[in-house]
């Protein structure tokens, strides 16, 4: 089992915000938060491959928007913001002694942190950063092997990720003042609880789920649901409008 992470630029600072107000962060402390977080991945049975970055990629921690890795293959995005394109040469390579790689086009838009994965059914957010012609990009791509290619509305976050995460392929954590819970009426949700906003963003690994220390009430609902958490800190990269699922790409090889 293989994660992809990425070091945390020293222009985090500079990075791109759609919901948040800019406030400052401590990139040391982004840092040690992030090396924590791959500690985690590494405890829970994954090899960790962190990439280089530079300053012309402020927002290059958060990998996951640059590509969707599945089984039989990996789809390298065309990221919303065209400032993050330049991440895509780095991940592209890392990528392509594993999966096949295939590359979404102009003028399809689509950031990884839109792509929730469940089982065969794969939900795409329309949001700032991904557009329709993406979601019939990703469908062209992916019937073949018997994906399920859906789009959902995303309001009042940054992706369909801030909203909802898989916990299992049969649970979901959802937050329900951010997406339609009634897009996921096949699925058990745990829903957040209503004092912690932006708790709904958890990272399903092999046997655990990585979520944020930040939302104590929320991890009590998941624990209650059997599940195994590793608990992380992810506070300064919060401010950047990061969370765990942005961190890494996660490949079952």
């Amino acid at each position: 089992m293989l994660a992809l992470t990425r070091e945390v630029s020293d222009a985090l600072a500079a990075c791109q915000l759609t919901h948040q107000a800019r406030v400052p962060i401590d990139v040391g402390a982004a840092r040690v938060q992030h090396a924590a977080y791959e500690q985690a991945l590494r405890e829970a049975g994954y090899t960790v491959v962190r990439l280089s970055a530079t300053a012309e990629m402020p927002d290059s921690v958060f990998i996951e928007d640059i590509a969707i890795v599945f089984d039989e293959l990996a789809v390298v995005t065309r990221p919303g913001a065209e400032t993050r394109r330049v991440e895509i040469p780095a991940v592209t390579d890392a990528l392509r002694p594993h999966r096949p790689v295939h590359t979404i086009q102009p003028p399809g838009t689509i950031d990884g942190g839109d792509v929730l994965v469940v089982g065969n059914r794969v939900y795409i957010g329309i949001s700032s950063r991904t557009n329709a012609d993406a979601v019939l990009q990703m469908h062209a791509l992916l019937s073949p092997f018997g994906y399920i290619v859906q789009d959902i509305a995303v309001r009042g976050c940054l992706h369909l990720k801030s909203a909802v995460t898989a916990l299992t392929d049969d649970l979901l954590l959802v937050n329900p003042s951010l997406v339609n819970i009634r897009a996921f009426k096949n699925f058990q949700v745990v829903e957040i609880d209503s004092s912690e906003p932006m708790a709904a963003n958890a990272l399903r690994l092999r046997d655990r789920v990585i979520f944020p220390s930040a939302f104590p009430r929320t991890a009590e609902r998941v624990a209650a649901s059997g599940l195994r958490l590793s608990l992380v800190d992810a506070s300064e990269l919060a401010k950047a409008e990061g969370a765990v699922t942005c961190c890494s790409l996660i490949l079952n090889t």
